[in-house]
This record gives C-alpha cells, structure tokens and sequence, in this order.
C-alpha cells in the first residue's frame, strides 16, 4: 500500500491534535502539542510566507474545533513558522535548502532531529504559556509547566516527525 500524501497525514494530524485538545483533562497542567513538528516537516521548498499562512490556519482551526481560546494556537505557531528557516539551517545545515531536499530522520539521524524538534517546540510553548498566562500566573509555575510540557511534547513530536519524513511505503 502505498503512502498517503503530505497533506493527507497532515489533516488527519490536525485532527488528531483537536481530539487531544478536547478530550484531555491535564491541559491546565502539561499542554501536550505537535503542532510545531508539523509545521517543521513542510517541505523545504516552500517559503516562510507559505509556512506562516498554513501555521496561522492550523493553528485557526485547532482552536476554533478544539476547546481553545480563539487565536492563541495561531499567535503561538506564526512565530515558529518564521524560524522555521532558520531553525533548520542551524540544526540540518544549509545544504538541505541548496539540494531541495526534505528534512528526513533517515538522512539527518536522530540526534538533529530530536534538537529540531525540541528548538521548535520551545518557541511555540513559551509564546504558548506566556501568553496563556497573561501575567496571572506565577513565573514558577509557568516555568515548571513548561518544562514537562516540552519534555513530554518534544518525545511525541519526535514519532510524529518520523511518521511525516519517512519515504518509504507502508506494508
């Protein structure tokens, strides 16, 4: 059988994103998100402004299925769009942009891939919490909320990338 495309698994991952959304009950805890490993994953050779606009429509439609304030999903995943760019020529080198390939766990290994993720994953969650908090929560807590959020969403994310660089068919 052969592989759905990239848009295929990216809706379906946005689905998957709005039921876990609604139906968890420790978000006021640990906030469990991928959202920037898809946002990481799109291919190389589509441009910031391309990446942003899909960043600020998922982040759109999350919110407004899920559960979430209208608009805080989108402010926090606009600025991981933009360095994006950046964010992979510093992890995966330049060379992806000059041969046009695609971030791969086979071709980049493991290690680039888990610093990747865990670097994208911080920008979104700290706009994510500060922003959420809005000065009404302590800074400790923010802090400690933060920190498990990006252990526990940076190894999710992790298989999530896997599952959206892999090249080969499934069986």
């Amino acid at each position: 059988m052969k592989k759905p495309g990239f848009l295929v698994l990216y809706l379906l991952l946005i689905i998957a994103q709005v039921l876990l959304n609604n139906f968890s009950f420790f978000e006021r805890y640990v906030l469990v998100t991928f959202l920037p490993v898809m946002i990481m994953c799109i291919p190389v050779d589509k441009g910031t402004i391309f990446c942003m606009a899909v960043a600020f429509l998922t982040g759109f439609a999350v919110d407004f299925l899920g559960d979430g304030m209208l608009g805080l999903t989108s402010l926090s995943l606009v600025p991981v769009a933009l360095a994006r760019n950046g964010v992979i020529s510093l992890v995966f080198g330049s060379e992806l942009f000059a041969r046009g390939e695609n971030i791969s766990l086979r071709k980049q290994g493991v290690g680039k891939m888990i610093l990747g993720t865990l670097l994208m994953t911080a920008i979104f969650l700290a706009v994510y919490i500060t922003a959420d908090g809005a000065g009404t929560m302590p800074f400790l807590y923010n802090l400690a909320k933060g920190g498990v959020s990006l252990f526990v969403s940076t190894a999710l994310s992790f298989f999530i990338a896997h599952f959206l660089t892999s090249d080969e068919k499934w069986k």
